[in-house]
């Protein structure tokens, strides 16, 4: 499922920054998944998209 997502990061980010995430929208489900940009391979988070936008509303205030 992973290999379907096309992630990307914010235009803000720099490679060589220490603490970046790169973020997907899932093509088959209302889900939104965070990595760390540095572990491709580690964790991911998933976020149904009324709790992703709440996480970002929150955040942006």
């Amino acid at each position: 499922m992973t290999s379907t997502l096309e992630w990307f990061k914010s235009s803000y980010s720099s490679n060589d920054g220490p603490d970046c995430v790169e973020v997907a929208i899932s093509p088959t489900t209302p889900t939104i998944h965070v990595r760390d940009s540095k572990d491709k391979d580690g964790a991911q988070l998933a976020f149904t998209d009324d709790t992703w936008s709440a996480f970002v509303t929150a955040y942006s205030a």
